[in-house]
């Protein structure tokens, strides 16, 4: 599970553009050896071995994801080995540029549109006798052109993390978490004393697109046809986070505040709040044990709860000669029971609904986090849109000092030109 960064979305969005010129004409064929046609719905079959490559966050992930394919290996009889990328964006594009792909691997939402359209992909979600299983959220995030690519393998979501020390300190209670915007205001305004700011978050849309959320904006329209940057709702939104960072209580993690990012701003108890992912668990069990939290919901806006959602699926190649056992792996991995083991190796959440009441059983001090599946908004998938953000983010870094509606007409002009 890796965390969702700028720096993250960039490089794979920018990798994907490039591969998109690469593979422009590749990835239309099949293997000889059995099976369907490109866009038949048919899969191909074989006897081949499959090969799995992944993009771990560490020995965690990548023994657990080895051992659950080695089991499954044992019961189908069809070999499979699992490769840990070290720069998966690169890897899976040399592997399609050289026509050998790997038959799984992860995909991230921003690379779907680029790989999908040159033909690389096989969709294959409709066939998943899980399908019905995901989130609906998580479908939407790997659907393209109304087709259900690819299973989402686990998500992550934003929430409120609490000081638990510093909040009791400053005389606050469980009573004063905040569910609005102007409980939110109120108590960074209580917590930001002695060298503490209140509400720290990084200076980008993966993080302030949460406050998008709640004023009921976006970046693009529900299916993804139409940019709505600009609308009243996100000017709203940006309008609210310049007026907190003006007045200090907010602050950028990384400008700020000069961490490396939220939870180690949180970690160093420079910030007495973060909204970080569930990923902060595996940070500060490591690197700030001492340290004690709680995890809240994101407070509601004007329009309602809201949060950002980040995910990656299990991608299968069009090229793949054996893509039925491929769909069989993936059932597999995506079970209930298999998605639980995952989440209790190195800490994702679960992508289907089965799992909901054992994981929140097993996690009920980070429930907050899975609650937000049921509002979440993803990350836009339009092919390009990775350097739209980026270049949204820039602008998103001197917020404080910038004008909202200028920052947002110059986002709606940049994801005009890549959607539709």
């Amino acid at each position: 599970m890796a965390r969702s960064t700028a720096r993250t979305i960039v490089g794979i969005g920018a990798l994907a553009t490039a591969s998109a010129l690469v593979l422009t004409g590749c990835g239309s064929g099949f293997s000889d050896s059995g099976g369907g046609e490109a866009g038949s719905g048919e899969l191909t079959s074989s006897d081949d071995a499959l090969t799995i490559l992944i993009g771990s966050s560490g020995d965690a992930e990548t023994d657990a994801v080895t051992e659950a394919v080695a089991a499954w290996s044992a019961e189908s009889g069809i070999d499979a080995d699992v490769v840990a990328a070290s720069d998966l964006s690169q890897e899976l594009s040399q592997g399609f540029a050289a026509g050998s792909p790997p038959d799984l691997f992860y995909l991230a939402p921003e690379a779907l549109a680029g790989y999908a359209s040159n033909g690389s992909l096989t969709p294959y979600g409709d066939l998943l006798s899980n399908k019905d299983d995901f989130y609906p959220s998580l479908v939407s995030n790997f659907t393209y052109e109304d087709e259900f690519y690819c299973a989402p393998k686990d998500f992550s979501t934003l929430g409120l993390i609490i000081n638990t020390r510093l909040w009791e300190a400053a005389g606050l209670t469980d009573a004063d978490i905040p569910t609005t915007w102007d409980e939110l205001a109120s108590v960074a305004q209580t917590l930001t004393a002695d060298g503490v700011t209140g509400l720290a978050f990084g200076a980008e849309y993966q993080r302030v697109g949460a406050f998008m959320a709640q004023a009921g904006g976006s970046l693009v329209s529900e299916d993804g046809t139409e940019a709505t940057a600009d609308s009243p709702e996100n000017l709203e939104a940006l309008t609210f986070v310049k007026e907190q960072l003006a007045s200090g209580t907010f602050g950028y993690a990384t400008i700020d505040l000069g961490a490396g990012w939220g939870g180690e701003a949180f970690g160093k108890e420079q910030a007495a709040m973060v909204i970080e992912g569930n990923w902060i668990t595996g940070a500060m069990e490591n690197d700030f044990p001492a340290v004690e939290y709680i995890v809240a919901e994101l407070p509601a806006g004007p329009a309602g709860q809201g949060t950002l959602q980040f995910t990656n699926c299990w991608g299968m190649a069009a090229d793949s000669p054996n893509q039925e056992a491929a769909l069989d792996l993936v059932e597999y991995l995506t079970s209930t029971e298999q998605v639980l083991a995952f989440s209790d190796a190195f800490g994702p959440m679960p992508p289907v609904e089965s799992a909901a009441d054992q994981w929140t059983s097993d996690n009920s001090e980070l429930a907050a986090f899975l609650a937000a599946a049921d509002y979440a908004q993803g990350v836009p998938t339009n092919d390009g849109i990775a350097a739209v953000i980026s270049d949204f983010n820039a602008a998103l870094e001197n917020l404080k000092a910038a004008d909202p509606q200028q920052i947002l007409d110059t986002v709606q002009s940049n994801t005009e030109a890549v959607v539709g």
